[in-house]
């Protein structure tokens, strides 16, 4: 199993091993725009190679862990798939705690309103730029962020084609079921690390009884060891994307 970006025997972050707009051959554009809405946060972009205008292109929109940036989507997407995505990645709003820098997202409700401006403001910006299916936009979260692309599937279920989250759990105040009737069914993938520090096997369970009960279409994958992030789990979110695509 390969941890994305950071070799076996180093301690350092995978967040921190892109500090900069990574050089790509493969698409990557940096929007820095201007505000508009309360959500004024840069919004990196990816394009498949051999991008075809006149396909409508399925739309992940990334949302990065506590600590990093927009600026991994190219990095992300080299891992998850170079060819069948369109993807844009919001900054998150917070600024990250400690020493490390990045961003992170922040489970209160101001926050919650910002962070869906955000990724409202990222998915206009692929539509006005790329050639967008638009009921095939899927929110893929990793960490913090894997909870936030929850919140946002659950807040607005009907605007999203699905939600991934890998290692991050579901989040647990302000009424995150509040649209049941319309959750059921509704395609969640759950991607955990056994041994994982910050999402435990039993907070895992208990989320899996959570969706269940709610009658959400659920996938989970369970990986050995305490890894963050790996190629095999990004993997694993691609072969469920072009599933939901598909219609499997």
């Amino acid at each position: 199993m390969n941890r994305l970006a950071v070799p076996a025997a180093s301690s350092t972050p995978w967040q921190s091993i892109i500090p900069e707009t990574p050089a790509s051959g493969i698409g990557l554009a940096l929007a820095e725009r201007h505000p508009h809405k309360i959500a004024d946060a840069p919004v990196a972009t990816f394009l498949p190679l051999n991008y075809e205008p006149g396909y409508a292109y399925p739309l992940v929109v990334w949302l990065h862990d506590s600590g990093g940036s927009e600026r991994h989507l190219p990095q992300v997407m080299q891992h998850l798939s170079t060819q069948n995505y369109v993807a844009v990645a919001p900054r998150a709003l917070g600024e990250s705690l400690g020493s490390m820098p990045g961003y992170r997202w922040m489970q209160q409700p101001d926050a919650i309103f910002a962070a869906n401006e955000a990724v409202s403001d990222a998915i206009d910006v692929a539509k006005e730029h790329f050639s967008i299916h638009n009921d095939r936009v899927f929110l893929v979260g990793h960490g913090d962020g894997g909870s936030m692309a929850v919140r946002l599937a659950t807040l607005s279920p009907e605007r999203f084609a699905g939600v991934a989250t890998i290692n991050g759990r579901l989040p647990q105040r302000h009424a995150l079921m509040r649209n049941l009737n319309c959750l059921r069914q509704f395609p969640f993938f759950v991607a955990s690390a056994r041994n994982h520090h910050t999402y435990l096997e039993h907070q895992v369970c208990s989320d899996l009884r959570l969706l269940h009960s709610a009658g959400c279409g659920v996938a989970l994958r369970q990986y050995p060891g305490s890894d963050d992030l790996t190629t095999c789990m990004l993997d694993d979110v691609n072969r469920w994307l072009m599933d939901q695509v598909c219609g499997a």
